[in-house]
């Protein structure tokens, strides 16, 4: 009876196991940048999705309802990312160390592998700390700031489809729920077995006194 729900439960998997590898595509590439603070993220993100296709197997409303309590979270983290990389305000990405919980000095992957980028080392710069080197990135047809813009603007839409993806669905499923209740699908007293009937009829028994 829970077939009439998003045309077909394999399309709503379908549809999640897409959300998944969008998160894991960008889990790579946050790794390869070695940026600590998005790996948290998208890890947490990824185990919300997983969270939300064992919910939509399982038909656990109370699940899809927490996954769309962390997209909510997630569209402000990613909100957060368009506005740091794009120095909104008074973020800044030369002085701060956000993304790598100021470890280290890693800036994103996109930086040096943005399509059309030309990466050349500086030799002998005073602007290089130990261990070390400075750069030149010229010819990129897109800087990485705008990639990683880019990235978290799909990662919003993404999420936003998600939301009202999981209120539909965890909506459908109380209202299955509850009809299924209704007509006595579960008891809430518990299952008793009908008590047997003796067909033995006891009759009067008359003596004389």
């Amino acid at each position: 009876f829970y077939v009439h729900w998003c045309f077909c439960p394999y399309v709503c998997l379908c549809v999640l196991e897409l959300w998944t590898v969008a998160a894991l595509q960008r889990q790579i590439f946050d790794f390869l940048g070695y940026q600590w603070a998005p790996i948290l993220a998208n890890f947490l993100h990824i185990m919300a999705v997983i969270l939300g296709i064992f919910g939509t197997v399982q038909y656990r409303s109370r699940y899809l309802i927490l996954y769309a309590a962390w997209l909510v979270l997630w569209v402000g983290w990613n909100a957060f990312i368009i506005c740091f990389y794009l120095e909104v305000g008074q973020l800044s990405q030369d002085r701060d160390f956000i993304m790598t919980f100021n470890t280290s000095l890693h800036r994103s992957w996109w930086m040096e592998n943005g399509p059309g980028c030309l990466v050349t080392p500086v030799l002998n710069s005073r602007l290089a700390l130990e261990d070390h080197h400075v750069i030149s990135v010229t010819g990129c047809l897109l800087d990485y700031p705008y990639i990683e813009a880019l990235s978290s603007a799909l990662q919003i839409f993404l999420a936003l489809f998600g939301f009202v993806f999981a209120c539909y669905v965890s909506k459908v499923f109380l209202e299955e729920e509850d009809s299924f209740d209704f007509i006595g699908g579960f008891d809430s007293y518990g299952y008793q077995a009908p008590q047997k009937t003796s067909h033995l009829q006891l009759q009067p028994l008359y003596t004389s006194g």
